[in-house]
């Protein structure tokens, strides 16, 4: 007896405790998006990138197909933004944040570009993984709309 009203008081506890966990894991992932987001719109493609994982592992698949590697994806960007008005305003809307597991989740959502040289509309989905207690993003696939 002893043994059930425990359980049925630590249950609760580490259920509590594994949904602010991911409150808070969420939170931190909403706030990289946010540095993304920031760092486009004051057209900082150097702190932008800092939100992705440097590695050659990184994983970018785009419109023009599969892009390994960290310093490629930075290439790809300078190249398909190559100015000021390329950037634009950049608005993300976040349209799900789902758990992987302990230390990686995906995030779904769409972008929304307003820009000189025409707006770009799209949908991208991401995986976030907490390398040394940083959330990177290590994949990322963006798909333009038309």
């Amino acid at each position: 007896m002893k043994k059930v009203l425990c359980l049925l008081f630590v249950l609760p506890l580490f259920c509590v405790a594994q949904t602010m966990a991911e409150q808070e894991d969420k939170a931190a992932i909403q706030q990289v998006l946010s540095i993304q987001q920031s760092a486009w719109n004051n057209y900082d493609i150097e702190q932008f990138m800092e939100t992705y994982w440097k590695s050659d592992e990184l994983t970018f698949y785009g419109s023009a197909g599969v892009v390994k590697g960290w310093q490629s994806t930075m290439d790809r960007y300078k190249k398909s933004y190559p100015s000021k008005d390329h950037f634009g305003h950049l608005e993300f809307v976040l349209n799900d944040i789902s758990k992987i597991n302990e230390d990686a989740y995906t995030v779904m959502g769409e972008y929304h570009l307003t820009r000189p040289v025409g707006n770009l509309h799209g949908i991208f989905m991401l995986v976030l993984k907490r390398i040394d207690g940083e959330w990177k993003i290590i994949a990322d696939t963006s798909c333009k709309v038309e």
